[in-house]
């Protein structure tokens, strides 16, 4: 197993911290008109909030090897039943979060696995912003929702 090396935090050109030394990237899980989101415990940075699973990318990591190593981690979905067809990238320079869009077969199920967790859950497309949405998750939501449109709609 290679050793984990992304964890920590670092400041970007803007100032802020920002969790992952090589920068984060998260799993936007799509079905029937669905996303898969993760309540994260009111421990963690942010917490109480709604979001994706995602964390930290490890300096040996794809964006798509770092967000799916993450999501098992977090809600033990099995990796086969994924199909990522998308990557949006929030860039602050010197860090960067991605998000790897993917669709989900009729088998995936997750659960919240460890204590960074409260629920897991399907919710509707016009639904997610009804939720109390982790900060960052709020501001590219509808940037993350058009790319998903664009990637659904008939061609």
């Amino acid at each position: 197993m290679t050793a984990r090396d992304g964890d920590g935090w670092i400041e970007c050109a803007c100032g802020s911290k920002h969790w992952g030394k090589h920068g984060a990237a998260g799993l936007l899980i799509i079905r029937d008109g669905s996303v898969f989101l993760q309540h994260r415990a009111p421990w963690v940075h942010n917490g109480d909030t709604w979001g994706i699973p995602g964390g930290a990318r490890d300096s040996h990591e794809t964006i798509i090897e770092g967000a799916i190593r993450e999501a098992v981690e977090e809600t033990g979905i099995k990796p086969e039943d994924l199909q990522p067809v998308h990557t949006f990238t929030d860039d602050h320079e010197g860090w960067s979060y991605s998000t790897v869009i993917a669709f989900a077969n009729e088998n995936l199920e997750g659960h919240e696995l460890n204590d960074e967790s409260h629920e897991v859950r399907w919710v509707k497309f016009d639904d997610v912003t009804r939720l109390p949405l982790h900060p960052s998750f709020a501001k590219t939501w509808p940037l993350i929702r058009q790319c998903v449109d664009d990637l659904i709609a008939p061609r």
